[in-house]
């Protein structure tokens, strides 16, 4: 590497937090402009007909009920090893922990929500499956800010994104309240936090095992295709429908989001550091 083009990556990565913001509003701007151009998306009432109406132990669809469990079971375990003392080397800054804390308290709420809605489904009890999920994927947002742009801009974010996500489902309940539903909101609201999460592997990274982002989102998509296809995948055996599935592959992004965390290391040297060294040993030849 020569001296000009050492100095050429040293003034790029200075810039990289600006770069990356100026990325992120550009997603969410593209995210918004392409959901307020698309036509109304009222809430199918068919939605609610679930393939596996079964019932067991007195619990009618048990399936899709019983399989929040491991929701519930993510929360409570990464709320816990959050305030654990085993956490402490996996932030670099004690803040940090916050925007976690809500997404495991997220997923906590999705299993109660979720459970209830699928008691007996309908529109007034998706709203309380829905809400605790935009807790989860915004408090997700804000985590991306705080450790790849500023620790102050995601925590001083965060109380912003969370009403966000909430306001998106409450508009969606409000529009089918008036007989002219649309799912817009809510839809560009998860529509970008997971386009979020994989921009973020662009990022300057303060921490390694970046990728497990990539493996989230994975996982997240496996359980939006296995909700589509709900009655055929019953069908195939009648064992187990896909929302069920849905559902545990949805907990399985969650597992991996406290497996990342669990496992990361802060990267102790930055490329900045590096090109600076770089650019001395150049001087000094």
């Amino acid at each position: 590497m020569d001296r000009s083009s050492a100095r050429i990556f040293a003034r790029l990565d200075t810039r990289s937090p600006k770069l990356s913001a100026i990325l992120l509003l550009l997603l969410t701007g593209v995210v918004a402009l392409i959901a307020s151009m698309l036509p109304r998306i009222p809430q199918p009432q068919a939605y609610h007909l679930f393939a596996d109406r079964r019932s067991f132990f007195g619990i009618p669809n048990f399936g899709d009920v019983a399989s929040n469990l491991p929701f519930a079971v993510i929360g409570i375990w990464g709320l816990l090893w959050l305030l654990s003392s085993n956490s402490d080397c996996r932030f670099l800054d004690p803040r940090e922990r916050w925007p976690y804390a809500f997404a495991f308290l997220g997923l906590l709420l999705t299993a109660i929500g979720s459970s209830y809605y699928h008691l007996s489904p309908d529109n007034a009890r998706l709203l309380w499956d829905r809400l605790p999920m935009t807790i989860t994927f915004m408090a997700m947002v804000a985590a991306m800010i705080a450790e790849r742009i500023s620790v102050r801009a995601g925590l001083s974010f965060l109380p912003l994104l969370l009403l966000i996500g909430v306001s998106s489902v409450l508009q969606w309940y409000a529009s089918e309240a008036r007989g002219a539903g649309d799912l817009r909101f809510y839809a560009a609201v998860q529509t970008c936090s997971a386009l979020v999460l994989l921009l973020a592997l662009i990022f300057p990274k303060r921490y390694t095992r970046s990728s497990d982002l990539a493996v989230v989102v994975g996982f997240y998509a496996f359980a939006k295709v296995l909700e589509i296809f709900d009655k055929p995948i019953f069908a195939a055996q009648h064992i187990v429908s896909g929302h069920t599935l849905k559902h545990l592959a949805a907990a399985a992004a969650g597992y991996w989001i406290l497996r990342m965390l669990q496992k990361r290391q802060p990267v102790t040297a930055q490329p900045s550091a590096i090109i600076r060294l770089s650019e001395r040993q150049l001087e000094g030849a």
